[in-house]
């Protein structure tokens, strides 16, 4: 939402804050051993100038810092959100039943599509997900998901991407995991003071249908939280897939939000997941990969681990494994460069059935008769070249007296021998 002007924060808001605050623990969080450690470090912040700022963001920095630092709770924290006060200042309803409330996060999932926000064919008809938080707006989400399973059921093997997902509504993470499970079995069990044990349990109708049988890979990095986590926790205790990338941050109780003068929410922590599998949850610990690897690459060694898994099948269809293989040997390039020394690069430069091949700026280029130019870049050792703006969909093989051409819906290369 547009705000005007942000109101310096004066030291009488900067105390009454820290009380609200300190009295919203004292009568909300799920820990009551946790609370004298918290209401100390809150008191200690302010009575020792820690506090002592006019921005409300900073502000908000820093008690966050000193909540989650003496509850270990990673949803303990204080946003400066003022148009999320506005909304709900005043009103007795729960925040999350807060219709101005909800219009606001309904609003953001809108322009979000509900957090599904990129689609892609990988090489090998590897399907991608990207998944940036969980978002849920009742009858419109789920529609959005339902087209997102429709484009990953025809994948041959399936990556859903949720580095960098902070979390969310575990309704989206009900619905997204119902498409790997049987209907009507036990997700989690949520646990609240003086209320009874709540169940979450798989869908039984989903427009898309489910999704067996597919190998199923999963990017997670440290910056992956709450109901993200709960999906990767998922995945791996029910074995319907492999989790890729770094541990993640680790913050597994239920919260909600409470509005705190003048335009802060603070979030607090008002219940505790059960995992059927483990009895547990991940909290402060993170869920940790099948495979470690640097989330940067993660991308890539999903595709790669999919792929050979895919290999591996011996009633593959030729066509299909020819895909496979085709899109395997540019991830290995991409994980594990070739170099292919300059002196070797210059002996392969020539002409190849009037196909110019020329070396310079220490790689080799195709010289097209209209004089555009494309880069090769080395894929193996043996002399196999991917070609620049082709989609890598056209590779070159140069063995010093032959020039093959292979083109991706081709089943036998072109050979030119050098001039």
């Amino acid at each position: 939402a547009r705000v005007e002007a942000v109101a310096p924060l004066v030291a009488a808001e900067r105390a009454a804050a820290v009380a609200a605050i300190i009295h919203t623990v004292e009568t909300r969080y799920v820990f009551p051993d946790r609370v004298p450690a918290i209401r100390d470090r809150l008191n200690e912040g302010l009575a020792g100038g820690r506090y002592d700022t006019a921005d409300p963001g900073v502000f908000a920095e820093r008690v966050t810092a000193d909540l989650r630092e003496s509850s270990g709770d990673g949803h303990m924290y204080l946003n400066h959100a003022p148009a999320e006060y506005a909304a709900v200042a005043g009103s007795d309803a729960e925040t999350a039943d807060n219709p101005a409330f909800q219009a606001i996060w309904a609003a953001a999932a809108v322009r979000s599509n509900h957090g599904l926000v990129e689609t892609r064919i990988l090489p090998g008809n590897v399907r991608y997900l990207r998944i940036s938080q969980f978002h849920w707006v009742a009858d419109r989400t789920g529609q959005a998901y339902d087209d997102a399973m429709r484009f990953l059921r025809e994948g041959d093997a399936l990556i859903i991407d949720l580095r960098g997902n902070g979390g969310g509504d575990h309704a989206a993470v009900r619905y997204l995991l119902s498409h790997f499970m049987e209907p009507d079995q036990l997700d989690i069990t949520f646990l609240e003071a003086g209320k009874h044990p709540v169940q979450s349990r798989t869908l039984d109708n989903l427009p898309a249908g489910r999704l067996y049988g597919k190998p199923l890979y999963v990017l997670i990095n440290r910056q992956v939280g709450s109901a993200a986590e709960a999906f990767a926790y998922d995945v791996q205790q029910f074995r319907l897939g492999t989790l890729v990338g770094a541990t993640t941050g680790g913050a597994a109780n239920n919260n909600t939000f409470f509005p705190i003068a003048p335009g802060f929410m603070l979030s607090v922590s008002y219940g505790r997941p059960v995992h059927p599998v483990t009895g547990g949850n991940w909290e402060a610990v993170g869920v940790s990969p099948d495979l470690a690897v640097d989330p940067e690459t993660a991308l890539d060694a999903a595709m790669a681990q999919a792929l050979e898994t895919l290999l591996a099948r011996s009633e593959a269809d030729p066509v299909d494994r020819a895909g496979w293989e085709w899109a395997r040997v540019a991830i290995e390039a991409r994980l594990h460069p070739v170099h292919l020394p300059p002196e070797r690069l210059n002996a392969l430069a020539g002409s190849y059935g009037g196909r110019t091949i020329v070396f310079e700026d220490g790689r080799l280029a195709w010289r097209r008769p209209n004089g555009r130019t494309s880069a090769l870049s080395p894929l193996t050792a043996d002399g196999l070249f991917a070609v620049e703006g082709t989609d890598d969909r056209l590779r070159m093989r140069l063995t010093g007296d032959a020039l093959e051409m292979q083109r991706i819906d081709e089943p036998a290369p072109s050979r030119f021998a050098r001039d």
